[in-house]
Protein backbone atom coordinates (compact mmCIF):
# COMPACT_ATOMS: atom_id res chain seq x y z
CA UNK A 1 0.00 0.00 0.00
CA UNK A 2 1.44 3.34 -0.67
CA UNK A 3 1.83 6.11 1.25
CA UNK A 4 -0.67 8.53 0.02
CA UNK A 5 -3.27 4.97 0.32
CA UNK A 6 -2.62 5.05 3.96
CA UNK A 7 -3.30 8.53 4.43
CA UNK A 8 -6.30 8.39 2.43
CA UNK A 9 -7.63 5.45 5.03
CA UNK A 10 -6.29 7.64 8.10
CA UNK A 11 -8.85 10.82 6.53
CA UNK A 12 -11.37 7.92 6.16
CA UNK A 13 -11.34 7.33 9.87
CA UNK A 14 -8.67 3.86 9.63
CA UNK A 15 -6.26 5.65 12.82
CA UNK A 16 -4.28 2.37 12.53
CA UNK A 17 -3.09 3.81 9.13
CA UNK A 18 -1.25 6.37 11.19
CA UNK A 19 0.49 3.73 13.20
CA UNK A 20 1.88 2.79 9.69
CA UNK A 21 2.71 6.09 8.84
CA UNK A 22 4.78 7.07 11.62
CA UNK A 23 6.38 3.35 11.50
CA UNK A 24 7.66 4.08 7.92
CA UNK A 25 8.35 7.80 8.17
CA UNK A 26 9.92 8.55 11.87
CA UNK A 27 13.44 7.19 10.94
CA UNK A 28 13.82 9.27 8.06
CA UNK A 29 12.35 12.15 9.71
CA UNK A 30 14.93 11.93 12.46
CA UNK A 31 17.49 11.43 10.34
CA UNK A 32 16.31 14.72 8.56
CA UNK A 33 15.39 16.72 11.86
CA UNK A 34 18.53 16.08 13.36
CA UNK A 35 21.02 17.00 10.07
CA UNK A 36 18.96 20.22 10.41
CA UNK A 37 19.45 20.31 14.36
CA UNK A 38 22.55 18.76 15.33
CA UNK A 39 20.48 18.09 18.53
CA UNK A 40 19.26 14.92 19.39
CA UNK A 41 17.04 16.45 22.00
CA UNK A 42 15.44 18.91 19.34
CA UNK A 43 15.05 16.39 16.71
CA UNK A 44 13.45 13.79 18.54
CA UNK A 45 10.63 16.66 19.87
CA UNK A 46 10.45 18.18 16.17
CA UNK A 47 9.72 14.13 15.25
CA UNK A 48 7.00 14.05 17.55
CA UNK A 49 5.56 17.67 16.53
CA UNK A 50 5.30 17.02 13.01
CA UNK A 51 3.77 13.63 13.55
CA UNK A 52 1.02 15.42 15.47
CA UNK A 53 1.26 18.39 12.97
CA UNK A 54 0.24 16.04 10.53
CA UNK A 55 -2.49 13.57 12.74
CA UNK A 56 -4.27 17.40 13.37
CA UNK A 57 -3.60 18.47 9.88
CA UNK A 58 -5.09 15.04 8.09
CA UNK A 59 -7.72 16.72 6.01
CA UNK A 60 -5.96 19.31 4.88
CA UNK A 61 -3.80 16.84 2.71
CA UNK A 62 -4.58 16.41 -1.34
CA UNK A 63 -2.98 13.74 -3.07
CA UNK A 64 -1.48 15.99 -5.57
CA UNK A 65 1.57 16.12 -3.55
CA UNK A 66 3.95 13.00 -2.72
CA UNK A 67 2.38 11.74 0.93
CA UNK A 68 6.81 12.47 2.02
CA UNK A 69 6.52 15.69 0.86
CA UNK A 70 3.97 17.40 2.55
CA UNK A 71 5.59 15.31 5.99
CA UNK A 72 8.91 16.55 5.47
CA UNK A 73 7.76 19.79 4.88
CA UNK A 74 5.98 20.30 7.72
CA UNK A 75 8.80 19.02 9.53
CA UNK A 76 11.25 21.77 7.63
CA UNK A 77 9.16 24.48 8.28
CA UNK A 78 9.27 23.16 12.35
CA UNK A 79 12.49 23.19 12.03
CA UNK A 80 13.20 26.47 10.55
CA UNK A 81 10.80 27.90 13.57
CA UNK A 82 12.58 26.63 16.01
CA UNK A 83 15.99 27.44 15.08
CA UNK A 84 14.51 31.14 14.41
CA UNK A 85 13.09 30.75 17.87
CA UNK A 86 16.45 29.97 19.28
CA UNK A 87 18.18 32.57 17.57
CA UNK A 88 16.00 34.96 19.03
CA UNK A 89 16.50 33.14 22.75
CA UNK A 90 19.99 33.83 22.64
CA UNK A 91 20.51 37.24 20.90
CA UNK A 92 21.08 39.78 23.50
CA UNK A 93 23.48 41.83 25.33
CA UNK A 94 25.14 42.27 29.01
CA UNK A 95 26.13 45.62 28.32
CA UNK A 96 24.02 48.76 28.97
CA UNK A 97 22.34 50.36 26.04
CA UNK A 98 23.24 53.77 26.34
CA UNK A 99 20.42 55.47 24.36
CA UNK A 100 17.88 53.70 26.35
CA UNK A 101 17.94 55.46 29.87
CA UNK A 102 16.01 52.11 31.65
CA UNK A 103 18.80 49.83 30.19
CA UNK A 104 20.61 48.48 33.19
CA UNK A 105 24.26 46.26 32.92
CA UNK A 106 23.31 42.55 33.68
CA UNK A 107 26.38 41.32 36.22
CA UNK A 108 26.90 37.95 35.28
CA UNK A 109 28.51 35.82 38.58
CA UNK A 110 30.25 32.44 38.06
CA UNK A 111 29.56 30.88 41.71
CA UNK A 112 31.20 27.68 40.22
CA UNK A 113 34.50 26.72 42.19
CA UNK A 114 37.52 26.48 40.41
CA UNK A 115 39.48 23.06 40.20
CA UNK A 116 41.96 24.09 43.50
CA UNK A 117 39.17 25.73 45.14
CA UNK A 118 36.80 22.49 45.05
CA UNK A 119 40.21 20.14 45.32
CA UNK A 120 40.35 21.67 48.68
CA UNK A 121 37.12 22.25 49.42
CA UNK A 122 36.99 18.33 49.39
CA UNK A 123 39.90 17.92 51.49
CA UNK A 124 38.77 20.18 53.85
CA UNK A 125 35.15 18.17 54.25
CA UNK A 126 37.11 15.17 54.50
CA UNK A 127 39.46 16.24 57.50
CA UNK A 128 36.07 18.09 59.14
CA UNK A 129 34.70 14.51 59.11
CA UNK A 130 37.44 12.80 60.68
CA UNK A 131 38.09 15.31 63.44
CA UNK A 132 33.91 15.06 64.07
CA UNK A 133 34.61 10.99 64.62
CA UNK A 134 36.74 11.79 67.45
CA UNK A 135 34.80 14.08 69.47
CA UNK A 136 32.90 12.59 72.16
CA UNK A 137 29.46 11.48 70.76
CA UNK A 138 27.22 14.36 72.75
CA UNK A 139 29.74 16.57 71.33
CA UNK A 140 29.49 15.50 67.89
CA UNK A 141 25.78 15.55 68.09
CA UNK A 142 25.37 18.87 69.22
CA UNK A 143 27.69 20.25 66.53
CA UNK A 144 26.50 18.29 63.69
CA UNK A 145 22.64 19.53 64.39
CA UNK A 146 23.80 23.49 64.88
CA UNK A 147 26.35 23.70 62.24
CA UNK A 148 25.35 21.22 59.36
CA UNK A 149 21.39 20.76 60.33
CA UNK A 150 21.37 24.29 60.68
CA UNK A 151 18.73 23.77 64.03
CA UNK A 152 18.41 26.67 66.78
CA UNK A 153 19.82 25.84 69.91
CA UNK A 154 15.94 25.58 71.48
CA UNK A 155 15.34 22.52 68.83
CA UNK A 156 18.82 20.93 69.50
CA UNK A 157 17.78 21.15 73.28
CA UNK A 158 14.27 19.40 72.59
CA UNK A 159 15.96 17.02 70.39
CA UNK A 160 18.48 15.69 72.88
CA UNK A 161 16.68 16.55 75.75
CA UNK A 162 19.35 18.61 77.48
CA UNK A 163 19.17 22.05 79.10
CA UNK A 164 20.00 24.86 76.21
CA UNK A 165 22.82 26.23 78.50
CA UNK A 166 24.21 22.65 78.10
CA UNK A 167 23.65 22.96 74.22
CA UNK A 168 25.43 25.84 73.99
CA UNK A 169 28.35 24.50 76.08
CA UNK A 170 28.53 21.03 74.19
CA UNK A 171 28.47 23.04 70.68
CA UNK A 172 31.29 26.22 71.82
CA UNK A 173 33.63 23.46 73.03
CA UNK A 174 32.82 20.87 70.42
CA UNK A 175 33.86 23.85 67.94
CA UNK A 176 37.45 24.87 69.92
CA UNK A 177 38.21 20.79 69.76
CA UNK A 178 37.35 20.76 66.00
CA UNK A 179 39.50 24.05 65.82
CA UNK A 180 42.47 22.48 67.48
CA UNK A 181 42.37 19.11 65.46
CA UNK A 182 41.86 20.40 62.16
CA UNK A 183 42.85 24.42 62.34
CA UNK A 184 41.05 27.16 62.08
CA UNK A 185 41.29 28.07 58.31
CA UNK A 186 39.74 24.51 57.36
CA UNK A 187 36.99 24.56 59.68
CA UNK A 188 36.00 28.03 59.06
CA UNK A 189 36.38 27.63 55.33
CA UNK A 190 33.49 24.51 55.50
CA UNK A 191 31.43 25.78 57.70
Amino acid sequence: MSDEDLMEQLQQGAHEAFDLIVHRFKDRLHNFLYRYTHNTEDSEDLVQETFLRVYRSRHSYQRIAKLSTWIFTIASNLAKTLYKKKQRMQTFTIHADESDSESREFEIRDDALLPDEELHLGNSMKELEKALMLLNEDFREAIVLRDIQQLSYEEISDITGVAMGTVKSRINRARIQIQELIGDYVYSETF
